[in-house]
């Protein structure tokens, strides 16, 4: 399994285009065969940045996903969204792999 964990640097003044940004890709995830564990917003502290964590059973899958989600019309326009909208400043990608404990 393979887990991307995204660190977004967002415009607090446009939360809410982030946040419906974020209500359509976790079903596009899960519709392109992933697991998608939530957007995590700023409550306390900074009020800037926010993440999102989503896996998928292989690299090979996740890869499988973002091809077929360059020419996949919603996605499309969930990248519009966020484009025209400027609620992302930047992001960070990383891929994680769970600790297997006691097998």
């Amino acid at each position: 399994m393979i887990t991307v964990h995204l660190t977004y640097e967002i415009d607090p003044y446009k939360l809410a285009d982030f946040e419906e940004y974020g209500r359509r890709w976790v079903r596009l995830v899960d519709r392109f065969g992933g697991t998608h564990h939530g957007y995590f917003l700023p409550s306390e502290g900074d009020s800037d940045i926010a993440y999102a964590l989503f896996s998928f059973g292989s690299l090979a899958e996740y890869e499988k996903y973002r091809i077929a989600s360059a020419s996949d019309p919603e996605c499309q326009e969930a990248f519009e969204l966020a484009r025209t909208s400027a609620c992302i400043r930047r992001y960070e990608r990383r891929f994680l792999r769970p600790l297997a404990t006691g097998e």
